[in-house]
């Protein structure tokens, strides 16, 4: 099976429609308040435009499909603020970053980074899954990956081959990402734990399967400082993060002793598995507090990430994110 079969080719996420116009204006000003501000030219009638945007938004990225319909030239300048990962789901379109040139199809993807100039000429027929990842994010999860500051801009390399066995596996865990939001199981109102595990994961699997600058780096890391047992233990940690854990519990999960698992955080974090487990619970706190639809209250959230004493998640809360939990809600 080529990796073009893997993403069936129909319209995504039909149920979070975000525009249908035959106007050029419209088109353009609309997707730029989600993405960024770009020229957009129809290449022929423009009363053949027929865009159809969906999207889902978490907290640090979104998942997007797009189709235009013609062919149409789009010129977004620097992106600043994001990566953008675009797979088509059908036809082709012709992709020009870092001074270079490819063409995008279902088996080879491509990846444009925030401060490098891009030109897209979207080919007639042509849709895509766009994955939007928030420039910050990715390089917090870089540098806890590389336990060091970054020496500078992450940068991908443009093509993405979806028919290598990384390419594949990449492939897959944004196939995964877009079926689970199909399922109402991902990017829902208020956001959650999952949530914020898929966000990780997504942002993870770029930066280890994906070439880039830094990868010598996280590979170097990754053999060095993160061995399997930690990283049982960190699977651990984010899928119980509303239940009742123990110390014994991770070092369990892990297959080590209590001794070995301290010793081993302590050297990788500088935080004792439990600090990791509290941070983990207050992030998850936070993205469903920061939800604009129908947000949970704070003892809500609070109980649902593993909190019993609503006095110390206050404290907590306030300790990480610089504010109270009822005033982030307030002001989200």
């Amino acid at each position: 099976m080529t990796a073009g079969r893997t993403i069936p080719q129909r319209e995504y996420f039909a149920g979070h429609p975000v525009l249908r116009t035959s106007d050029l204006d419209e088109a353009r000003h609309r997707i730029g308040q989600t993405f960024c501000d770009h020229r957009l030219d129809v290449h022929g009638s423009r009363a053949d435009l027929a865009v159809r945007h969906n999207a889902v938004r978490g907290l640090d990225m979104s998942i997007n499909y797009l189709a235009y319909g013609p062919r149409v030239t789009v010129d977004p300048g620097l992106l600043g603020s994001f990566y953008l990962f675009h797979i088509p789901l059908a036809g082709q379109a012709r992709v020009r970053h870092r001074g270079e040139e490819m063409t995008a199809t279902p088996a080879r993807a491509a990846i444009l980074n925030p401060d490098r100039t891009a030109r897209l000429d979207w080919g007639e027929g042509c849709s895509k899954l766009l994955l939007q990842i928030d420039r910050a994010h990715l390089e917090k999860v870089a540098r806890a990956l590389v336990g060091a500051p970054l020496p500078g801009p992450i940068r991908f390399d443009m093509s993405v081959d979806l028919t290598s066995d990384a390419g594949r596996r990449l492939h897959r865990i944004v196939t995964a990402c877009a079926e689970a939001v199909e399922n109402g199981e991902l990017f829902r109102q208020p956001l959650g734990g999952a949530d914020l595990r898929a966000e990780y994961d997504l942002a993870h699997a770029l930066l280890t399967l994906q070439p880039s600058n830094v990868s010598h780096i996280i590979e170097r890391a990754d053999h060095q400082a993160r061995p399997r047992t930690i990283r049982l233990a960190l699977d651990y940690i984010h899928a119980n993060l509303g239940e009742p854990v123990t110390l014994a519990d991770i070092a369990a999960a892990a297959g080590i002793n209590v001794r070995t698992l301290q010793k081993g955080f302590q050297r990788l974090f500088g935080l004792t598995p439990m600090q990791v487990l509290r941070n983990a619970r207050l992030d998850a706190a936070h993205y469903q507090l920061i939800a604009h639809k129908d947000p949970p209250s704070v003892s809500e959230a609070a109980w649902s990430c593993g909190f019993s004493h609503l006095g110390r998640f206050s404290r907590d809360y306030k300790e990480r994110f610089g504010h109270l939990p009822s005033e982030r809600r307030k002001t989200a």
